[in-house]
């Protein structure tokens, strides 16, 4: 069986504020919030969403990993990470 590879994303939402998750197909889970059904409860309401960052990252307990250390970043460091002046291993370490 061929291991499932996790990605961590950001998206920003209609309000300019940002969310980070991960997900095994980044774009699907993007759509899933959208629709609302499956969806974050956080950005229900929150639209439209603009899928800002995304980077793959192997197994889900690294991504998990990744995913509670940069949800603990400031704006600013995740607005470099998005904008490409800082890379995931730049702000945070395994």
């Amino acid at each position: 069986m061929a291991a499932v590879e996790y990605s961590l994303y950001i998206v920003r939402c209609g309000d300019g504020s940002l969310y980070t998750g991960i997900a095994t197909d980044v774009e699907r889970r993007v759509r899933e919030h959208e629709d609302g059904k499956r969806g974050s409860r956080y950005l229900r309401g929150r639209g439209p969403l603009q899928l800002e960052f995304s980077e793959p990252l192997g197994s889900r307990g690294r991504a998990q990993r990744f995913e509670c250390r940069v949800k603990k970043l400031e704006r600013e460091q995740k607005e470099a990470l998005i904008a490409g002046h800082s890379t995931l291993s730049d702000l945070v370490t395994e």
